[in-house]
C-alpha cells in the first residue's frame, strides 16, 4: 500500500474523533475517571503506533479491558489499577521476548465470539447507572451494581438522563446504517451538550472538571508492598492486551492488501504502552478493534494516522478541557451502549452457533461466564471447554476395524480362499489417533477378542501416538498373552516406536519374532506360528509368494 500522508492525517483526525468520547466514557467507567482515559488515549495511543507491529493499529482504552478493571478498581483503589498496569507492560514486554505472539493464533473463534459477545453484554450492564441518572452503587459484580441502580432509578426516577442516553445511543445506531462515513458519536455528544446547556438540564450530570493538559510522570502510586497480591490480576490484564490487541491486528490485516503485523512486536509496543500509561495517571491499554476499523476505513497507510489521533487528542486536553468537561454523562453512557450493541455480530454469532453443536456450547458457555464471572475465567473455561471437546472428537476418530482377510494373493487356488477367522486368526485396522483421550477404549475392544488364537494389529494408519497409548497398547498385548492369545504387529511407523520402545511394548511384539513390514507377511507368520503350535494342519495353508502390499 502506497503511503499518503494527507490521507494519513486526515484518517488521524477522524479516528480521533470518533475516539475522544469512547475515551471519555471508558475512563469513566473504569472508575478513575475522564481523565484517565483521555491520558491513555494519547500517551498508550502514541507509543503504541511507534513501537507496535501494525501499521494500522490504533490502541487506547477498550471496553474489554474496562471489563476487568472495574474489580480491581473496586478491590485495590486507584493505585492499585496504575500498578496492574505497569506490571501488565512489564509481562507483555516479557511474552515479546519470548516469542509468544504466534501461539495467540490458536484461540478458538467460538471462545473470541463468546468473550465477544459477554463484554458487549457487560458494558451494557455498567452503562445502566449513568443512563438513568443515579450514582454509581457499590459493589464488583456488574449484574448486582446494575440492579440497585434500577432500584435507586425506581425511587427517584430521572427521565432527562434516559432521554440523553436513548437519544445518543440512536442517533449513532441510525446514523451508522445511513452514513457510516460520519462520525456521529461525536455529533450526537455536540447535541447533547448543547441542549443541556442551553435549557439548563441540572438532571444530566456533567463529566467534571477536567485537568488542563496531561499530569506530570510519577510513580507515587507504586506500593511494593501490594506486589504479590497484585500479580494475579496484571496477569489477567497482560493476556487480555495481548489477546485483543493480536485479534484487532489480524482484522485490520485482513481488512486491506499488502499489510502483515508482527505479532511479537506488536506485544512489545502494548508492553511499553502499559508501562508508560500509568506514569501519567493512564489505565492499562489495548488495541482498539473499533477505532482501528475506522483508521483503515478512512484511508490510512501508515503509523502516521494513529500517531495524529494521539496527537488531536493531545490538543484537546491541553485547549478543549473546560468544553469536554460539561458532556453529560448520560450521553457517553449513549455512545458505550451503542458500541456494545455494534460489537455484537449477529451474523458470525449465528454461523458459529449453526456449525457444530461443540462450537455453540463453548460460544454460549464463554459468554455466561465473562457475565457471571470475570473476562479472564471465561477465556480459561472457554479454552479448556473448547480442547476438551476437540480431544473428545479427535479421539472419536479413532477406530479399530475387524478385517476378514481372504488368501487371496497370486498362487492361491479359489478352494483355499477360507477366511481367517476360520484359522482363529483375527485382523484389526487402527485408523487415527492412538493417544490418551481415547486409549483405553481401545483397550477394551481389543481385550473383548474372543475364539482366536492370533491377533494381527495394523499399525500403518495410526496418526499418532503417545505414551498413553503405548502402555494401553502394551497392556492389550499382556492381557491377551496371558490367555494364550498371540499378537502380531504389521506396519508401524518410525515416529510411532520411540513411544512403544520407552514403555516395553516393541520388546513385547519383537519377543517371537512378531513385528512385520506389511500385512501379507504378518498373516503368514500368524499362520506358521499356528502350525508350529500344532494348530494349523499344514495341509490347509499352502506355502505362497508374499505380494508387496500396502500397509
Amino acid at each position: 500500500m502506497a503511503r499518503n500522508p494527507r490521507r494519513d492525517l486526515l484518517a488521524g483526525l477522524t479516528v480521533a474523533i470518533v475516539a475522544l468520547p469512547l475515551a471519555l466514557g471508558f475512563g469513566v467507567s473504569s472508575g478513575l475517571g475522564a481523565e484517565a482515559g483521555l491520558a491513555t488515549a494519547v500517551v498508550a495511543g502514541a507509543l503504541a503506533a511507534l513501537f507496535g507491529g501494525s501499521n494500522l493499529q490504533v490502541s487506547g482504552p477498550t471496553g474489554a479491558m474496562t471489563v476487568v478493571l472495574v474489580p480491581i478498581v473496586a478491590r485495590y483503589g486507584p493505585g492499585g489499577v496504575l500498578t496492574v498496569g505497569l506490571m501488565a507492560g512489564l509481562l507483555l514486554i516479557g511474552l515479546a521476548l519470548l516469542r509468544a505472539g504466534q501461539y495467540m493464533r490458536y484461540v478458538p473463534a467460538p471462545v473470541v465470539e463468546g468473550f465477544t459477545l459477554g463484554i458487549a453484554c457487560v458494558i451494557g450492564l455498567q452503562q445502566i447507572p449513568s443512563a438513568l441518572g443515579v450514582a454509581k452503587p457499590e459493589g464488583e459484580k456488574v449484574l448486582l451494581v446494575a440492579w440497585r441502580a434500577v432500584t435507586e432509578f425506581v425511587a427517584v426516577p430521572n427521565w432527562t438522563a434516559i432521554g440523553f442516553t436513548t437519544g445518543v445511543a440512536a442517533v449513532m445506531l441510525a446514523g451508522a446504517r445511513w452514513k457510516p462515513t460520519i462520525p456521529f458519536s461525536i455529533v450526537a455528544v455536540i447535541a447533547a451538550t448543547l441542549i443541556a446547556q442551553l435549557f439548563h438540564l441540572d438532571a444530566a450530570a456533567p463529566i467534571g472538571d477536567l485537568p488542563p493538559g496531561l499530569p506530570a510522570p510519577s510513580l507515587a502510586f507504586l506500593d511494593a508492598s501490594a506486589f504479590g497480591s497484585l500479580l494475579a490480576p496484571a496477569v489477567a490484564v497482560a493476556a487480555l492486551a495481548a489477546l485483543e490487541s493480536l485479534l484487532s491486528a489480524t482484522v485490520a490485516d485482513g481488512m486491506t492488501v499488502g499489510q502483515r503485523h508482527d505479532p511479537d512486536k506488536e506485544l512489545f509496543g502494548q508492553g511499553v504502552a502499559n508501562l508508560a500509561a500509568p506514569l501519567f495517571g493512564g489505565v492499562p491499554a489495548t488495541a482498539a478493534i473499533a477505532r482501528t476499523a475506522v483508521n483503515v476505513r478512512t484511508g490510512a497507510s501508515s503509523r502516521l494516522a494513529a500517531l495524529t489521533h494521539a496527537a488531536v487528542l493531545a490538543v484537546i486536553v491541553f485547549a478543549a478541557a473546560p468544553l469536554v468537561s460539561k458532556i453529560p454523562l448520560a450521553a457517553l453512557a449513549g455512545v458505550l451502549l451503542a458500541t456494545a450493541i455494534r460489537m455484537v455480530e449477529v451474523g458470525s454469532l449465528r454461523a458459529m452457533a449453526k456449525a457444530t453443536r461443540s462450537d455453540a456450547v463453548v460460544l454460549v458457555l464463554t459468554a455466561v461466564c465473562t457475565l457471571v464471572l470475570d473476562l479472564v475465567y471465561a477465556v480459561i473455561i472457554g479454552l479448556v471447554v473448547a480442547g476438551a471437546l476437540a480431544l473428545k472428537a479427535v479421539a472419536g476418530q479413532a477406530r479399530m476395524e475387524q478385517v476378514d482377510f481372504r488368501p487371496d494373493l497370486p498362487g492361491e487356488h479359489s478352494d483355499e480362499e477360507h477366511a481367517l477367522l476360520a484359522e482363529h486368526i483375527v485382523a484389526y485396522r487402527i485408523d487415527g489417533p492412538l493417544f490418551f483421550a481415547g486409549a483405553h477404549r481401545f483397550l477394551l475392544e481389543l481385550s473383548e477378542v474372543a475364539d482366536v488364537k492370533v491377533v494381527i494389529l495394523r499399525m500403518a494408519r495410526v496418526t499418532a501416538l503417545d505414551a498413553t497409548g503405548a502402555l494401553v497398547l502394551k497392556d492389550a498385548v499382556e492381557k491377551l498373552n496371558r490367555r494364550g492369545i498371540a499378537v502380531t504387529a504389521s506396519g508401524i511407523r518410525p515416529g510411532q516406536r520411540q513411544a512403544l520402545d520407552a514403555v516395553g511394548a516393541l520388546d513385547l511384539l519383537r519377543l517371537e519374532g512378531r513385528e512385520y513390514a506389511t500385512t501379507p507377511e504378518a498373516i503368514a507368520g500368524a499362520r506358521e506360528h499356528l502350525e508350529q503350535a500344532g494348530l494349523l494342519p499344514r495341509t490347509h495353508h499352502r506355502p505362497h509368494r508374499i505380494r508387496k502390499a500396502a500397509r
